[in-house]
């Protein structure tokens, strides 16, 4: 008869606290691409997502997917923009329409508002 053995359990590392990232660009703003592929082209920002640091900009970035049919649906080619890091694009300004930064100003009763680096004038958020 063998002697019972028992297994250490392995110790799982701690959990790191999530980080969120502050993001300048939003859904429904005209950024322009500065890197990549598709450097130069200009789209509306369709999905943000903060945690990954990533922004889907249509037009850019399209991917090809190749998916099999089942019963209920049909199978093809698919082609959709997948995300790209928020570094490589650059919002674009309400006046001039050339590539700003961004800066931040609240208001009197609070609110915060983004401005145009170059222009002052305030971005407006399409939502």
């Amino acid at each position: 008869m063998r002697p019972l053995v028992y297994k250490k359990s392995e110790r799982q590392p701690p959990k790191e606290p999530e980080v969120r990232n502050k993001m300048r660009i939003t859904k429904g703003d005209r950024v322009r691409v500065l890197r990549g592929e598709d450097a130069g082209t200009e789209g509306t920002v369709m999905r943000v997502i903060p945690k990954e640091n990533r922004v889907v900009v249509e037009g850019v970035n399209v991917v090809t997917k190749h998916k099999r049919g089942t019963g209920q649906e049909e199978g093809g080619i698919i082609h959709y923009p997948a995300p790209i890091h928020v570094s490589n694009v650059m919002l674009l300004d309400p006046k001039s329409g050339e590539p700003t930064r961004v800066r931040r100003q609240k208001d009197k009763d609070g609110t915060v508002e983004r401005l145009s680096r170059k222009s002052g004038q305030p971005i407006p958020r399409s939502q």
